[in-house]
């Protein structure tokens, strides 16, 4: 197929293979880029559901002819994993109850599909294989229903790997309201609240779940706010932790020594990455930005010393509302760049655990295998 530009045709992520996956079940991927417009769960600033769209805008400059990253030695569009772009999610904007529905139903369906290189999962069956999607937010609420299709296609509990500025833990019950209602319990805060409550993450006291790049005020007159977390058993890292801890490095330690990497069956892991977690000076785009955060490029460091070493099968880039950036894209691009290195990280783990090698076998060429 002829080279196409990076500034000319239909826009999808990357210029990969645009397929409406959720109406399309004989398609078959081992990677998805999946959108979530939803927005009606934020506490602050609207417009996270223009941020697929955005992300996809500002990642026209990657192309499969020149997608190699020098870093991981691999060209992750070009290896062994079919990787395309499944559209968007359609949610309604008028009815959170109904939204929550809408994507919990989309990613068990697309979670559930057999890809053709991808994970065996064990216990459900010989050459049973899923697939891994990368979501483009939206508001952050939407991990609920990403943890949920994961719990269901794993048949366990998962661990959460979570970069933002804020908690995202808070009882819901503590929110200030004059008329509660149980449907307001559902917003882009109390998200990995609810998920604990409801049995998807791991609760385990050698397996926690992490937050990185924390900086977020907390309720009240004291830090109960952070008791409530630790009794949800997540380990807390700053954004100022990464000057204590020696740079990105120090990070990247914390949270792998919350792993064990000798283990032959690894605990599923979720990437859950709010941009927030970086300053406004490199991500203003974002509904409830927090001065004081990481870089661009310490955040690109970090997520490249964990996804090709951890479990990752899933992922979340979100709250990128693009009315709040400047001219030069600079969140959506950093979102971009981010769903690149998250892609690499998959391929690359894939190649070591023998996907390639299967395909080599299947008949296709393996020089792309072994870039």
């Amino acid at each position: 197929m002829a080279m196409t530009w990076s500034f000319s045709g239909i826009t999808t992520f990357a210029h990969l293979k645009h397929v409406k996956c959720l109406t399309t079940p004989s398609e078959k991927f081992d990677i998805a880029i999946v959108g979530a417009p939803f927005d009606t769960a934020t506490s602050y600033r609207p417009g996270a559901r223009f941020g697929p769209r955005a992300i996809r805008q500002a990642s026209s400059r990657q192309t499969s002819f020149r997608g190699f990253n020098p870093r991981a030695g691999i060209n992750p569009y070009a290896s062994w994993a079919t990787i395309i772009d499944c559209g968007d999610i359609p949610i309604t904007p008028f009815d959170n109850a109904v939204a929550l529905g809408q994507m919990s139903e989309a990613f068990v369906e697309l979670g559930s599909r057999s890809a053709p290189l991808g994970e065996k999962v064990k216990g459900k069956g010989k050459g049973k294989r899923k697939p891994k999607l990368i979501t483009l937010g939206g508001d952050h609420s939407l991990a609920l229903p990403a943890l949920r299709a994961l719990k269901k296609g794993y048949g366990r509990e998962v661990r959460v790997v979570h970069f933002d500025a804020h908690l995202d833990t808070w009882h819901p019950a503590k929110y200030p309201s004059a008329w509660p209602s149980t449907q307001s319990h559902f917003n882009h805060g109390s998200m990995f609240w609810l998920a604990g409550q409801e049995g998807l993450l791991s609760n385990s006291s050698s397996a926690s779940n992490i937050h990185a790049g924390l900086r977020t005020r907390l309720s009240g007159t004291d830090p109960s706010d952070f008791v409530d977390d630790s009794s949800q058993n997540w380990l807390r890292i700053s954004a100022d932790d990464i000057d204590d801890l020696g740079g990105p490095a120090g990070v990247i330690a914390a949270i792998m020594d919350q792993f064990d990497l000798n283990d032959p069956d690894p605990d599923p892991v979720y990437l859950s990455i709010d941009i927030d977690v970086l300053d406004p000076a490199f991500a203003p785009g974002t509904g409830t930005p927090e001065p004081g955060g990481w870089t661009t490029r310490e955040l690109i460091r970090i997520l490249r010393g964990l996804v090709d070493v951890l479990n990752v099968v899933g992922a979340d880039v979100v709250e990128v509302s693009p009315a709040y950036q400047g001219r030069g894209e600079e969140t959506a691009l950093a979102a971009a760049q981010v769903v690149y290195e998250v892609l690499t990280g998959m391929v690359k783990r894939g190649l070591k655990d023998g996907s390639s090698e299967e395909r080599a076998e299947g008949g296709v060429d393996k020089a792309h295998d072994e870039l």
